[in-house]
């Protein structure tokens, strides 16, 4: 007898109603560092507790609820037990230099979700909900999620695929322009990779700027890295030698014009944004969902709280990429042969 629709329905509900759980625990050891202090050895929760000066029952509770999920391997019986990762878990959930890093992307979500009320207002409205009122959040793991790639892929396999751009960064003294800089970590990359470059960075977001300042002020390179709270528009500081737009041109509100902008500013500029599927289709796979869950969320909202948005949203098509270009006068669009789950990479230019 075939199953009922509506009992399948129930049963997806009800599997992601258990994975939303799972992502909250996950965002609450992110921040409150559980994950860093049980990496490398079993752990109490007394040991839990005082190592991250947290209440001692609930980081029982913590410990409990992940290895239920099994995300920790536990030893030793009631009142006695010690818990470490599972095979595999430390890097996704504690390893901030490993390129399977999640940790944040369930920070990010659990943040999203904290302001439903403000984003169905924006929706009854059409006034939109800034991306900064989701606040450290978001923007902490917004810049931690992408910063693995950043410093591991940058310019060792995304910047090969442009082998007359790689050689200029390479050869002599080279001006790069990071637009929608995030937490700077591009910037940083480039700056580390080739020592004759200086970076300008570009963002409006004023925590987010505080942010990327810290890091690069930390990373000893605030001699070659200058962090602007500016809109790209209004750069004057050109010509650069290269101009990277990395997964924001779907969140701003004027997209032509900030590429009209690149193609002032620089020769060639790399974006890179969503890759969802040329066309919709319903029902999609696990990205475009994904991607389509930020949008309604997180980055259509924020967009539309600029008035008279283009409001891209999350799930921008190459398409739409492509007649952005053509509009804002870039004879030359190519997507680049580079290798990434969510990510398509364009040369403009």
């Amino acid at each position: 007898m075939p199953e009922d629709p509506a009992e399948t329905v129930a049963a997806r509900v009800f599997d992601a109603a258990v994975a939303t759980s799972d992502v909250i625990a996950i965002a609450l050891g992110d921040r409150l560092g559980y994950y860093r202090a049980l990496a490398g050895g079993h752990c109490s929760p007394g040991e839990l507790a005082e190592a991250t000066g947290t209440d001692e029952r609930c980081a029982r509770e913590w410990l409990e609820q992940q290895a239920v999920s099994g995300f920790l391997d536990v030893t030793g019986t009631e009142g006695d037990r010690r818990y470490r990762f599972a095979p595999g878990a430390e890097t996704v959930l504690a390893d901030h230099d490993a390129l399977a890093y999640l940790s944040p992307l369930a920070r990010q979500l659990v943040s999203a979700a904290g302001h439903v009320p403000q984003v169905a207002e924006a929706f009854r409205t059409g006034h939109g909900f800034p991306w900064s009122g989701h606040g450290a959040d978001m923007r902490e793991s917004q810049a931690a999620l992408n910063r693995p790639g950043f410093l591991h892929l940058l310019a060792s396999e995304w910047l090969p695929a442009m082998p007359d751009v790689l050689a200029k960064l390479t050869d002599g003294p080279t001006r790069i322009a990071d637009v929608g800089c995030g937490g700077g970590w591009a910037a940083i990359a480039l700056a580390r990779a080739f020592p004759h470059a200086s970076v300008d960075a570009y963002d409006l977001d004023r925590a987010t700027v505080e942010l990327a300042r810290r890091n690069v002020a930390e990373a000893g390179l605030e001699d070659r890295i200058t962090v602007h709270r500016q809109d790209i528009g209004t750069a004057g500081a050109g010509p650069y030698d290269l101009v990277m737009a990395f997964e924001c041109l779907h969140d701003l509100p004027y997209p032509v014009r900030a590429l009209e902008a690149m193609h002032r500013l620089g020769t060639t500029v790399l974006v890179a944004d969503m890759k969802v599927a040329d066309s919709f289709t319903a029902p999609g796979d696990s990205v475009e969902r994904l991607m389509y869950g930020f949008s309604v969320a997180i980055c259509l909202p924020d967009s539309m709280s600029s008035p008279h948005s283009a409001a891209t949203g999350t799930a921008i098509r190459r398409s739409t990429v492509e007649a952005y270009a053509h509009e804002a006068g870039f004879d030359r669009i190519a997507v680049l042969p580079i290798e990434h789950d969510t990510w398509r990479f364009y040369r403009l230019g």
